[in-house]
């Protein structure tokens, strides 16, 4: 009375094995490939380290330009500086130079 027909296992273990088994490959993938997954956090450290490299050379550009601004105020003035802008912005020659296009 208590056996079952045809001898193989029930139909219940192999529902619970498939269930478990679909709900550890759902966790495996979101796992890798989810939006807090393996590769979104590889994308994120990389995006990070860009930025970070990006920063850098925006902090070097911004002292660059406090340095000029500083060699170019009231209080500190540059003649070499002063003559190179004169020269980049308003095109001015000294009288002894040539200019060769």
């Amino acid at each position: 009375m208590g056996r079952q027909r045809g001898g193989g296992p029930g139909f219940g273990p192999v529902m619970y094995y498939g269930l478990a088994f679909s709900l550890a490959s759902y966790f495996t993938f979101a796992a890798v490939q989810g939006d807090y997954g393996v590769f979104r956090r590889v994308q994120i450290d990389a995006e990070t380290r860009a930025l970070q490299a990006e920063r850098d050379a925006l902090a070097a550009e911004l002292a660059e330009m406090e340095n000029k601004t500083r060699r170019l105020s009231d209080d500190f003035l540059d003649l070499d500086l002063l003559d190179e802008q004169a020269r980049d912005v308003l095109g001015l020659i000294r009288m002894d130079e040539l200019v060769v296009r």
